[in-house]
């Protein structure tokens, strides 16, 4: 069985621990009132804020810019204002997945976690449960369901697989390419790549 911390992190290359912060994390985890997943905390730490294969963002609780709290609470605030009451059946996500309730950013609703350049927006669902799951919607009101910690999911999405429903598949052969985002006026994007991975 496949240990998708290790295996994703041998994808994506030595950990840059830029902004490694055990006292951001436990600030953030204060303001949530929830605890994010250790695998999650574990890639973060080690890539971000980064893009990920030009198109998924992962940002970082330490940093002023693409700060994880805020785009947690601006994503969440987003999603909550939307009206849920007339959508079809095929594109609510209390019908597909059985929620007895849809909230953004609360103790059991869905946490926005990171997003791409294409609308796809990746939610942790029973964030504090003993075995939190994820659903991504495509940009497009579409929902797929991933029973899997972030660590499988990222590791999934990296060697090509459809993570955020049908026919939504953003591999690249070749190494991954990562960008580091830029944190001051004046900077610009540092891209890098992962090591060779046979593919």
């Amino acid at each position: 069985m496949t240990d998708y911390l290790p295996a994703v992190m041998a994808m994506l290359g030595p950990a840059q621990n830029h902004y490694a912060d055990p006292a951001a994390w436990d600030r953030l985890h204060a303001e949530l009132g929830i605890r994010l997943p250790t695998d999650y905390q574990t890639l973060v730490d080690a890539y971000a804020p980064v893009q990920l294969n030009g198109h998924l963002y992962l940002s970082h609780p330490a940093t002023d810019r693409w700060n994880l709290g805020d785009r947690i609470r601006d994503t969440a605030r987003a999603w909550s204002a939307i009206s849920w009451d007339e959508l079809d059946p095929d594109e609510d996500p209390r019908l597909l997945f059985g929620l007895t309730e849809l909230s953004f950013g609360t103790r059991n609703g869905l946490w926005p976690i990171a997003g791409t350049d294409r609308g796809e927006t990746l939610f942790l669902v029973a964030a504090d449960g003993p075995a939190p799951w994820i659903l991504v919607e495509d940009g497009e009101g579409g929902w797929a369901q991933h029973d899997m910690n972030f660590a499988e999911w990222l590791y999934r999405y990296l060697i090509g697989e459809d993570m955020a429903g049908p026919n939504t598949s953003a591999f690249y052969p070749g190494p991954v390419q990562l960008c580091r985002l830029p944190m001051a006026d004046g900077e610009r994007p540092e891209p890098w790549t992962g090591p060779y991975r046979g593919m």
